[in-house]
């Protein structure tokens, strides 16, 4: 647009009369020749410029258009061809706001007339955008493709109409309105050309109450789905074989969550551009939430029918489309969704085929129910049992539809099968069963039983029947019930043991398992098994006597004497003795007429006192020839002495004996309850320090527990508890006393126990291993010992690259883990099997037990070596030793040290060397102090050596010195 003074002049070359003092020009759209302005006193003109002016012009030539001379009336009229106006009368020029005669020539007819299409009326729109309402009438000019259109103005008609109908109009307005907020919708026109939007109230209230933005009237909707709506918008307007457009998009997140559908119609001229488009955006809110209510229910829908395996199924027989679910699809293994009749009739399994024929067809004639159980085959040849219901339902129509259910009821029938097989295995197992099974009624009263219940009572099934629970119990136990009904209803419950009375008047003892059960009537019952526990409870008294008495000789054990003493201590009356008798020289009958004749021995002496000891005095075994004897009152016994000369008498009898007669004596220690005395372990304990100083003594002496012995053996249990503590925080020591070869080449390394005592500073084994035995700690610290060693040894190489053994010294080998134990140190440690020596002394090996045999024997086939430590000392003959997996013999040090000044103790180690030798037995000899003594056992044959000539047990680390130095013999 341009603002300029200008002067006018009129058509016929005169002059303005005026000056206009402001002129706006606007170019027209198709001609750039023609100009509109408007001036103070003329609000709308239109003609040609007489120079040329600064106005843009196409690119594009204007296309030459024939301008056929045509009489048209005075009335306003238009010539067109090919939708191009070629000819237009004054009038027609006038009406359009336009100057000059030629002004709308070359125009397309629908760039002047809006609404031509939509019938007779349309709106001529002027070059500054204002219409006039016009009628149309078209007409062809025969013989020719001339269009000629004639135009009347009908804006005052317009106006009276509108006068007229304004009521109606408002009210039809009030009433769409009022539906668009019904629906939710809102409406509004595009017009594409000049972008200008209108839209209805409604339209704005859609988006959470808030009017629509003039400038914007899509902002309401979310940022995310603005650009494909405006994608779609554009393509459906680029492609003019498209009118019409859905699109759903979100609302802005901040008012909830909302979706809008927006339909979209464009209005095209003859070309195909687009003029506006017409458009409703509804609220479908509630309507995509219904929707996915719907999907969700109708997610567990299926899910349930999957669950319970329940397809739907729909049958319409006058053109036998038969509709499947997913589940009866997946049901009888097929893909199709839509099937025939006979596709479903040939998944029926053959043998039932016919017969569920005939059911669907009486459904189909008669509207018969269908209710039936048949098999199928799958499409995959699976046999399956499903269970179908159908029923008619009529159509709208008319017409018969058949609709129902099928379910797979294969397990459930399956299980059914199996529960009565199983119940009536169940059945056959009561019959069987050698448990007795009764059943009784709710007034006690026995209403059936099995043949072992009959069995186990000596009755005959009619006999039991009625008899009350009562009348079957023993009559010593005749106070109690048979059972209880506290668990009536549903809970089971046992009476552990009950005396019952069998026919034959013999007490049975049975254990009671009782269950409270329904029957389907209503009627409660009782169901008891009866469980005989006779045998059961001879052998748990057996083993309780077991557990508390001595197996060899029958009389009261450890713990027996433990509860007994326990029992006598918690009395006000503590005139209470213990006695304990050690047998003097017991182990002499033991190694001269062997360890049978010891036990007639033991067994003797424990008859005698069973027999002999005046009443109040119990006597027992505590171990191997130690007796004990408690009192409950000494002062009826005549006091201490006396009653330990009669235990002394009973002890010195005489016993004939493998055709001898055998008298023994006995050291006695004596302990009675002081203030000092905390229980029964403790009074043991003082009675056996007692006995201990007896035979330090001398045999057949007693001795009396006194404050001393007491405090002699106070330091013994204090030494006992420091030691536990000690091995729980891992405080004990190895040290390591080499083992050499002639050489003195390091073979192996024996493991020597060691206890840095905080106060006492190095204990040795003799100091505190006596300690440990009486305490039970030697297990532990066998188990200490060896985990120790053999971590320590996992890393020994000699100073010439071969690998050096660990000794291990075991007090106890009898313990019942034994190859466990080894076996986990081993793979703790990670040490070869043939680097570890297990040692243990002779006395341990005499009367080894056949599990230990078993467990060495194990150890050995694994690559540990035996050796038997102490040899000479334990009395072992020839024989044992040949039976023993013992692969070393280490001579004691006793016989070593005398070698070369004793005759005796030579041909002692001569014969031990050539024992060994001859038994292919490795031979050690310990305690080798000088060289004096490592010549002569060398000229023996000594296999190997062991003493302080070579080294002293030294620390680990010291050891590993020694590794690395060399031979100890230079």
């Amino acid at each position: 647009m341009s603002k300029c003074r200008w002067r006018l002049a009129r058509r016929e070359g005169g002059a303005v009369a005026e000056r206009a003092e402001r002129v706006e020009f606007v170019p027209l759209s198709l001609d750039p020749r023609e100009v509109a302005w408007a001036a103070p006193d003329r609000p709308f003109a239109a003609f040609r410029p007489s120079r040329p002016m600064s106005i843009p012009v196409p690119s594009d030539p204007l296309p030459q258009l024939p301008l056929p001379q045509l009489p048209l009336p005075e009335s306003p009229a238009l010539v067109c061809e090919g939708g191009v106006v070629v000819q237009a009368n004054q009038t027609a020029v006038q009406l359009a706001g336009r100057w000059l005669p030629d002004s709308l020539t070359g125009l397309p007819l629908h760039h002047l007339l809006a609404g031509l299409n939509n019938g007779t009326d349309a709106e001529l729109i002027g070059p500054d955008g204002r219409t006039v309402p016009v009628r149309v009438t078209r007409w062809i000019l025969p013989g020719t493709d001339l269009l000629v259109v004639f135009l009347v103005d009908i804006s005052d008609l317009r106006s009276a109409d509108d006068t007229v109908s304004t009521g109606e109009f408002a009210q039809e307005h009030a009433r769409l309105l009022q539906a668009q907020r019904i629906a939710r919708v809102g409406s509004f026109t595009w017009e594409w050309p000049t972008n200008k939007i209108s839209y209805s109230p409604a339209l704005g209230e859609l988006f959470a109450g808030c009017c629509v933005d003039a400038a914007d009237p899509f902002c309401h909707i979310h940022p995310e789905d603005l650009p494909d709506l405006f994608r779609r918008v554009h393509e459906m307007v680029s492609d003019r074989n498209s009118s019409t457009l859905e699109v759903e998009f979100r609302g802005l997140p901040e008012h909830g969550e909302s979706f809008y559908m927006c339909r979209l119609r464009a209005e095209r001229s003859h070309s195909g551009e687009v003029l506006r488009l017409v458009g409703t955006m509804q609220d479908v809110t509630q309507t995509r939430a219904v929707e996915r209510a719907l999907r969700a229910e109708q997610h567990r829908l299926v899910q349930a029918q999957r669950v319970a395996r329940i397809g739907i199924w729909e049958w319409d027989p006058d053109c036998d489309q038969l509709l499947w679910s997913d589940v009866m699809q997946d049901l009888y293994g097929v893909a199709a969704r839509q099937t025939t009749y006979q596709t479903f009739l040939s998944l029926v399994h053959p043998d039932d085929r016919e017969w569920v024929d005939e059911l669907w067809r009486q459904l189909v004639v008669d509207q018969v129910p269908v209710d039936c159980e048949h098999r199928v085959l799958r499409g995959d040849g699976v046999e399956r049992t499903v269970r179908c219901h159908g029923a008619a339902i009529a159509a709208g129509s008319g017409r018969l539809r058949l609709v129902g259910t099928v379910q797979d009821v294969t397990e459930q029938r399956a299980a059914e099968t199996r529960m009565m097989r199983s119940s009536q295995r169940f059945a056959d197992l009561v019959a069987i069963t050698p448990v007795g099974i009764g059943i009784f009624d709710d007034n006690d009263r026995l209403i059936d039983a099995n043949e072992a219940l009959c069995k186990l009572l000596g009755y005959d099934l009619e006999t039991l029947r009625g008899m009350s629970s009562e009348a079957l119990i023993h009559p010593d136990e005749r106070a109690a019930q048979l059972y209880t009904h506290h668990a009536a209803g549903s809970e089971s419950y046992t009476v552990p043991q009950r005396m019952l009375l069998r026919a034959d008047g013999a007490p049975v003892y049975c254990e009671l398992h009782v269950s409270a059960s329904v029957q389907d009537d209503g009627q409660r019952f009782l169901l008891v098994i009866f469980t005989d526990i006779t045998e059961r409870r001879r052998v748990a008294e057996a083993l309780t006597y077991r557990a508390t008495h001595d197996e060899l000789t029958g009389l009261p054990n450890r713990a027996a004497i433990k509860d007994t003493l326990t029992e006598l201590l918690v009395s006000d009356d503590r005139n209470i003795a213990v006695l304990f008798c050690d047998i003097d020289n017991f182990k002499r009958v033991n190694d001269a007429l062997g360890h049978d004749a010891g036990d007639e021995l033991l067994i003797a002496l424990a008859r005698g006192l069973q027999d002999g000891l005046p009443e109040g005095c119990t006597a027992g075994r505590l171990s191997g020839d130690v007796f004990v004897v408690i009192c409950s009152d000494i002062v009826a016994q005549g006091g201490i002495g006396s009653l330990v000369a009669t235990v002394s008498g009973l002890l010195c009898t005489a016993v004939p004996l493998r055709g001898q007669v055998i008298r023994m004596s006995a050291a006695i220690g004596v302990a009675v309850p002081d203030a000092s005395t905390g229980g029964a372990q403790d009074l043991l304990r003082f009675a056996d320090a007692a006995v201990f100083e007896a035979k330090r003594t001398g045999t057949g002496h007693f001795v009396m527990a006194n404050a001393a012995l007491i405090a002699s053996a106070d330091r013994q249990v204090e030494l006992e508890c420091q030691l536990r503590e000690a091995l729980v925080r891992d405080e004990l020591q190895l040290h390591y006393q080499p083992v050499v070869s002639a050489d003195g080449a390091i073979l192996s390394a024996e493991a020597l126990i060691r206890w840095p005592h905080p106060e006492r500073g190095m204990l040795s084994p003799d100091v505190f291993l006596p300690v440990a035995e009486q305490g039970g700690l030697m297990r532990e610290l066998d188990r200490w010992v060896l985990h120790t060693a053999l971590r320590e040894a996992r890393g020994w190489v000699a100073w010439d690259g071969h690998p050096v053994a660990v000794a291990v010294n075991l007090a106890d080998p009898g313990d019942g883990d034994f190859v466990a134990t080894v076996a986990t140190a081993v793979a703790e440690s990670g040490l070869p099997w043939d680097r570890l020596v297990l040692e243990l002394v002779e006395t341990t090996l005499i009367d080894l037990p056949s599990a230990t045999r078993r467990a060495m024997a194990e150890l050995v086939g694994r690559g540990v070596r035996f050796a038997v430590d102490d040899f000479g000392t334990g009395y072992s003959s020839l024989a044992r030793l040949k039976e023993l997996p013992a692969q070393i013999v280490k001579l004691d040090r006793r016989f070593v040290c005398g070698v070369g000044v004793d005759p005796s103790d030579f041909a002692v180690t001569r014969a031990v060397v050539d024992m060994a030798r001859a038994m292919d037995r490795v031979c050690v000899a310990e305690g080798v102090e000088n060289s004096a003594q490592f010549q002569v056992l060398q000229g023996l044959g000594v296999d190997a050596y062991q003493g302080w000539l070579f080294s002293r047990a030294v620390p680990g680390p010291e050891f590993r010195t020694l590794l690395e130095r060399g031979p100890l013999l230079r």
